[in-house]
């Protein structure tokens, strides 16, 4: 059941496109929506998987991979539509990066028959990313909030940034020790 529901938030990441790339005056509101039910569903599976005893590899693969894929998704389109503009577009970048070199990491990882396993603060950036990434779509044209609301988006851009970025480090500097071995 808890990999259903990781499957459904990656699936939903199709709609949200659609809906946030629609030309139409509700087109913001209804990919909020979305990315709200998507982003619910990361703490839902986790939930349902521990409730359920269903903690499986594929769970713990298939997670992260959905968050990258809607958090990557959102930042990019509020990037192109000019939502995240300036110094907002590196934000953007560093954690599009990141995202890839962690991933990068763990696969290396898995060279060694090793694991780079997820820590508070990194299901902390996942969330200050999500929380980041709604308030920008709130603040959107046609958002709910308007560009009222984006001085404080922007801010919570900029938190989940620097998690984002030190969660990076982190992670880096446990794998390289490891990494710098010979292979087995």
């Amino acid at each position: 059941m808890a990999n259903l529901i990781t499957l459904a938030r990656m699936a939903l990441v199709i709609p949200f496109v659609f809906a946030f790339l629609a030309n139409a005056p509700w087109n913001m509101t209804v990919a909020l929506i979305i990315f709200i039910i998507a982003a619910a569903t990361d703490f839902l599976d986790g939930y349902v998987a521990r409730a359920r005893g269903e903690i499986s590899a594929l769970g713990a693969a298939l997670d992260p991979l959905a968050d990258k894929l809607l958090i990557a998704a959102a930042l990019i389109l509020l990037v192109r539509n000019g939502v995240v503009t300036g110094a907002g577009v590196v934000a953007v970048i560093i954690i599009i990066l990141r995202e890839l070199f962690v991933s990068g990491l763990r696969e290396a990882m898995s060279a060694h028959d090793a694991k780079l396993p997820v820590t508070v603060l990194a299901k902390w950036k996942t969330t200050a990313q999500l929380i980041a990434a709604g308030l920008l779509l709130a603040a959107a044209p046609t958002g709910i909030a308007g560009a009222s609301l984006r001085p404080v988006a922007s801010a919570f851009l900029w938190i989940a940034t620097v998690l984002t970025f030190w969660t990076g480090a982190e992670y880096a500097l446990r794998a390289m020790p490891l990494l710098r071995t010979q292979r087995p």
